[in-house]
């Protein structure tokens, strides 16, 4: 088997504007059915996009011996509960981020995962798998920004919408578990490592009791991360790396768009070099990374183990707002 056969848990503006469109350009991965629970809304979005199947409830996608693996980009609450109904009934799992409301809930996703060892799960940080991240790292594993010592991000956007799940706090909305989580995956990334203690400014909508602006330092012992992220700022993105002899600077991080290139700065040596990468989306590459993994019998590229380590680190962010004290992890 050289594709595998997708299913998309909702007919969310993410799935359909995101997901079925990458899936469409995959090598190893094919979006063959989805799931709302509108059959209505189901059956107008497989015909948009071909689809084979529709289901009017998770349920009865699950239940399609002939569906492979499942892509959950449900709300926040409902990633692990759904993920572990997905692995209950024998599928492979490539859940949107952040994995689920804390560190907790997380690692029983772990334990669930345990009991079925031949299925693959992974947290879909996808900007992890995008050219433009895979040659950052590259750099600074080759030395050519000397020793990592700083990295300084910034993430926002600007809503305000009661309506919209990522303002909803019972749910697992604000803007650490929506963007601030790139923040955070990222500086463990390229540190490769945890941060040994975290201090954190968190800011709270008075209406909707979710984070809308958000500060911190993450302390790795050899060097620092520091972030900002919002739900209602102006909208923005950039991402600063320095070391002791060079820096980079990635103009999109996050959001890379699929239809045009990216680019980073690289400086080193006395000069400035901008490195262009090619047109390419980040959730194809994902999707046939994750598809790859289980049809070789690989692990997938970024472990669950990860997914945890990244929601204790959200956690002891939102703790010290609240204690204005340093948290060690």
């Amino acid at each position: 088997m050289n594709k595998l056969r997708w299913g998309v848990l909702s007919t969310s503006k993410f799935a359909l504007t995101k997901i079925l469109p990458a899936l469409r350009a995959c090598q190893h991965s094919e979006a063959v059915a989805l799931a709302s629970r509108d059959l209505a809304k189901a059956q107008a979005a497989a015909a948009e996009f071909n689809l084979a199947k529709a289901y009017g409830s998770y349920e009865a996608l699950l239940a399609d011996p002939e569906i492979d693996v499942i892509y959950n980009p449900t709300p926040n609450h409902l990633h692990v509960p759904w993920t572990i109904k997905a692995l209950e009934a024998g599928k492979h799992v490539l859940c949107e981020k952040p994995i689920g409301l804390n560190s907790a809930e997380a690692q029983l996703l772990v334990e669930a995962a345990a009991k079925h060892p031949s299925l693959k799960v992974m947290e879909a940080f996808m900007y992890r798998l995008h050219p433009q991240w895979v040659k950052a790292k590259e750099i600074i594993k080759a030395g050519g920004i000397g020793e990592l010592r700083t990295i300084q991000s910034l993430f926002s956007y600007f809503n305000n919408d009661a309506a919209n799940v990522r303002n909803q706090a019972g749910i697992g909305g604000g803007g650490l578990m929506d963007i601030g989580c790139y923040n955070i995956s990222l500086s463990r990334f390229l540190f490769d490592a945890e941060p040994k203690r975290v201090i954190g400014w968190v800011e709270y909508d008075p209406q909707f009791h979710t984070d809308r602006l958000a500060s911190g330092v993450l302390d790795f012992g050899h060097g620092t991360a520091t972030f900002t992220c919002s739900t209602q700022l102006a909208p923005y993105q950039r991402v600063h790396i320095f070391g002791t002899t060079g820096r980079i600077e990635i103009e999109i991080p996050f959001n890379a768009p699929p239809d045009q290139p990216t680019r980073l700065w690289h400086q080193h040596d006395g000069q400035l070099d901008e490195i262009s990468f090619a047109v390419c989306d980040q959730y194809t590459i994902e999707a046939d990374a994750f598809s790859l993994a289980v049809i070789n019998h690989r692990p997938v590229p970024t472990p669950l183990t990860d997914a945890v380590a990244n929601m204790r680190a959200i956690e002891a962010v939102v703790i010290s707002g609240k204690t204005n004290t340093w948290v060690t992890l």
